[in-house]
């Protein structure tokens, strides 16, 4: 197992290889396989990759995100045309259904609600506004509908585990109920616990994934 001191250099070192991160502004704080990342950052994206970043380096069990967007002069835009942008962005992105998506904007803040048939609808609506000029947050509180039993669910997400390249999935256990889905067991490291939530979500009439597979270094 990695110490703290460790842990903290090569999550470093990985922010400085992340292109779209200036590792410069952020800083690390490591405490027994916990990452704590502080710092201002100029737009919203760069916040969210130096996140994914983190979770990539071998040994890191969780991430606290502190990290703050201090939007430049050059960024900043009305709540009014940020919400005209995030509906236009909507309304054009071919995966999000059309008028099921409803945004709500306060000082760079944006809220996304309603319903949606599939997980991936719901992260191609936050993946369509949090790139936008002036944002700094985005809440996605869209609800995934079920439309199918849990056991079908169950199913198809075994299944899914088996086929996958990057899961033991020997290790993992699956329980549906309605259309919640809990997941047991061990992995290897945050990426495969990560990786496995993703594909847990992937199934038709998840609403809700539970993970509480645990990390075996």
């Amino acid at each position: 197992m990695k110490t703290d001191v460790e842990l903290q250099r090569n999550v470093l070192d990985e922010l400085k290889f992340e292109p779209a991160v200036h590792a410069a502004e952020i800083g690390v704080i490591a405490k027994d396989g916990i990452i704590t990342l502080t710092g201002f950052v100029p737009n919203y994206w760069e916040k969210v990759a130096a996140e994914r970043a983190a979770k990539r380096v071998l040994g890191v069990r969780g991430v606290a995100e502190e990290i703050r967007v201090n939007l430049p002069a050059f960024y900043q835009r009305t709540d009014a045309d940020i919400a005209r942008a995030a509906a236009n962005a909507l309304e054009w992105n071919t995966l999000v259904p059309p008028e099921k998506v409803k945004v709500t904007v306060s000082e760079g803040f944006v809220k996304l609600e309603g319903e949606v048939d599939w997980q991936y609808q719901k992260t191609a609506a936050r993946d369509a506004v949090h790139l936008l000029a002036g944002v700094k947050s985005v809440d996605n509180q869209i609800t995934v509908k079920p439309k199918v039993t849990p056991s079908a669910i169950k199913a198809d997400i075994v299944s899914a585990f088996k086929r996958s390249a990057e899961l033991d999935a020997r290790h993992i256990d699956v329980e549906a109920t309605e259309d919640k889905v809990v997941l047991k067991g061990k992995v290897r490291n945050l990426a495969e616990r990560e990786e496995a939530e993703r594909t847990a979500w992937a199934a038709a009439g998840v609403g809700r994934v539970v993970n509480q597979l645990q990390i075996q270094f």
